[in-house]
């Protein structure tokens, strides 16, 4: 497994890193999971070289926090690098955010919630600290919280040894400049495939230049870039409302797909680790963010990293996905 270091962390980062939203289970995801499978998925990880495991508070209430706290019992802790996250809570007030199941999400990025916050998630998980501490989203009005004052929070609890890197998720070229302004920003979260490369114009650049690593989330769009999926496929929960699983879109993406077949041959690979190994392409400073649900499909996307796309092969791919609109 390819690595890269992350800031100050003592240990590199794998290049994949197992994202937990699906775990978590809930609504989102077409309810809850096998939770023994699930341990079981994330104590495949690191055997796979993936030492890096991502989490939030707001994946279904707590719930893939505390199934990776399970899994966490009987893991060397020190080989593990963990990302969890703030700013999305549900038992106080904040922004309104969305609902789930009937209950309603808050952003709070104030300096009570995070310290709230990170108690709960050290708790959750069963660990005294946490390797990076990421904003979920951003703050908003009506409760809005200054990025300085949030970093003023997050570097007290670096001293403290609570948390040892800081990253911020879904933000703008902007903000990253702010956090910047107010210690270390590590890493950055950001929608990034094939099908999405909004990141390519300001955030993947800026990131670049101040070498803050980029996690890729989302590259597989929910399922729809794994080849997988019939034609006739009807999209579930969180995937219902996203652009390429609209009826008008996924007959071009199929088509997509299809065209990527000669690559999947000349490589001896999947067509999902054909779109996880483009955008690991684009910088060594990119890492992916594949979620599995199970041990076989985390060995699976393991496959991705160990594909080096020629130069050609790359544009080539981007061409095709250029056509889609």
């Amino acid at each position: 497994m390819k690595t890269i270091k992350l800031g100050t962390l003592d240990k590199e980062v794998s290049r994949m890193g197992l994202g937990t939203w699906a775990i978590g289970g809930g609504s989102a995801w077409g309810g809850d999971k096998d939770a023994q499978e699930s341990i079981a998925t994330i104590r495949k990880a690191p055997e796979l070289g993936v030492n890096l495991i991502d989490t939030a508070p707001g994946y279904n209430f707590g719930s893939s926090e505390r199934i990776l706290g399970q899994a966490l019992k009987e893991m060397d802790r020190d080989k593990v690098v963990i990302i969890t996250k703030f700013g999305v809570v549900w038992d106080r007030e904040g922004s309104l955010f969305n609902k789930v199941n009937g209950r309603q999400l808050y952003w709070n990025l104030s300096r009570e919630s995070i310290l709230e916050e990170i108690d709960k998630s050290l708790e959750r998980l069963g660990v005294d600290y946490i390797d990076v501490y990421m904003s979920h989203w951003q703050s908003v009005e009506p409760y809005f919280t200054p990025i300085s004052e949030t970093m003023e929070v997050l570097n007290e609890l670096k001293a403290q040894g609570k948390i040892k890197a800081i990253g911020a998720a879904n933000v703008t070229p902007a903000q990253v400049e702010e956090y910047l302004k107010w210690g270390s920003l590590d890493i950055v979260q950001a929608k990034y495939s094939v099908l999405d490369r909004e990141v390519e114009k300001e955030l993947l650049p800026i990131c670049k230049a101040h070498g803050v690593a980029l996690q890729a989330y989302s590259p597989l769009e929910m399922g729809l870039l794994t080849g997988a999926l019939p034609r006739d496929y009807k999209p579930v929960g969180a995937q219902i409302p996203k652009k390429w699983f609209q009826p008008e879109n996924l007959p071009k993406v199929f088509d997509y797909l299809d065209r990527l077949k000669p690559l999947t041959e000349k490589y001896q690979c999947s067509i999902a680790d054909i779109n996880m190994a483009w955008i690991l392409a684009q910088d060594e400073k990119v890492v992916l963010l594949s979620g599995a649900t199970t041990a076989d499909q985390i060995s699976q996307n393991v496959r991705s990293t160990q594909i080096d796309l020629s130069p050609e092969d790359v544009a080539l791919i981007r061409g095709m996905a250029e056509e889609l609109g």
